[in-house]
């Protein structure tokens, strides 16, 4: 295997709207490898799930979805990160980047900035929690897993939302501690 991924398949979903014990099942610390299944739906753990929250669930409207999706655009440019495909839903975000540091400090500037950029231009609170702590980070080797995660991201997700598609104009795919060309 290559030292460095091609890119990262990220996703994290919003406060409150994935809760563990949901019908199409979720991920907890025990089900977060590849090829393990989601836990089982249980009404009653989603119930104790639910109770535990501090806040209501947040929920991206239109307004608030064009606002992530144009600031994952900015934090990526700004990283000089590349950014294949993005799909901002109700209740998650999924992308495909490639970049130069680990999928957790991806993740974790995206969901940041993100976060500044909602509080500023809706006025919501500071101590409003937007994300879930975590989210998924999976590592893309192949130009055909890159490809295959831009098609699920950009064509999979039901209706389109707020998409970008960075594939045509994007440099070539090459790892992130390769030189470019």
């Amino acid at each position: 295997m290559p030292a460095a991924p091609l890119a990262y398949f990220i996703t994290f979903t919003t406060y409150g709207t994935w809760l563990h014990g949901r019908d199409t099942g979720s991920v907890d610390k025990a089900h977060n490898e590849v090829g393990t299944p989601f836990l089982p739906p249980d009404g009653d753990l989603e119930q104790d799930s639910r109770g535990e929250m501090s806040q209501p669930p947040y929920l991206l409207d239109g307004p608030r979805r064009e606002i992530v999706l144009k600031t994952l655009l900015e934090v990526a440019n700004h990283r000089r990160w590349s950014l294949w495909a993005v799909h901002v839903r109700g209740n998650h975000v999924h992308a495909v980047v490639s970049a130069d540091a680990g999928p957790e400090k991806v993740m974790s500037d995206f969901k940041a900035y993100a976060s500044r950029r909602l509080k500023e231009h809706f006025a919501e609170s500071a101590d409003r929690r937007r994300w879930t702590q975590h989210g998924s980070t999976l590592y893309l080797w192949t130009e055909a897993e890159v490809a295959a995660k831009c098609e699920y991201v950009i064509n999979d997700q039901g209706e389109p939302m707020a998409v970008h598609d960075g594939r045509a104009a994007a440099p070539e795919l090459r790892r992130p501690s390769e030189p470019e060309a």
